[in-house]
């Protein structure tokens, strides 16, 4: 069983940088499609992005574009969320998430991270 782990997450101030890591164990990252979910405080949890096993992403929210931007590193059986000009309404929980490929980035993913938190404050 595939078992995802966040790291990576904490405060940084508006217009920052941060980027999470998600380390998977069990099983190959690279048989998945993966994405990143953030919950922000009194809010459901939404989708940001998803990057198939095929190299294909898909953006679920509606960001600039280039603002956040999803990779992974086979070799290290590692997700990343690479983030930039971070805004305090980004602040919330984010979580990684792998879903069998059959799936094709649907809404819904079979895998979760235990989700870390962000703050972006000055």
């Amino acid at each position: 069983q595939l078992r995802l782990v966040e790291s990576e997450g904490g405060s940084v101030q508006p217009g920052g940088s941060l980027t999470l890591s998600c380390a998977a164990s069990g099983n190959t990252l690279d048989a998945y499609n993966i994405g990143w979910f953030r919950q922000a405080p009194g809010k459901e949890r939404e989708g940001i992005s998803c990057l198939a096993k095929t190299g294909r992403t898909l953006d679920y929210v509606l960001f600039p574009k280039g603002r956040f931007t999803i990779f992974r590193d086979n070799a290290k059986n590692t997700m990343y969320l690479r983030m930039n000009d971070l805004k305090p309404e980004d602040t919330g929980v984010y979580y990684c998430a792998a879903q069998l490929p059959i799936r094709g980035c649907a809404y819904e993913f079979d895998y979760w991270g235990q989700g870390i938190q962000v703050t972006v404050s000055s």
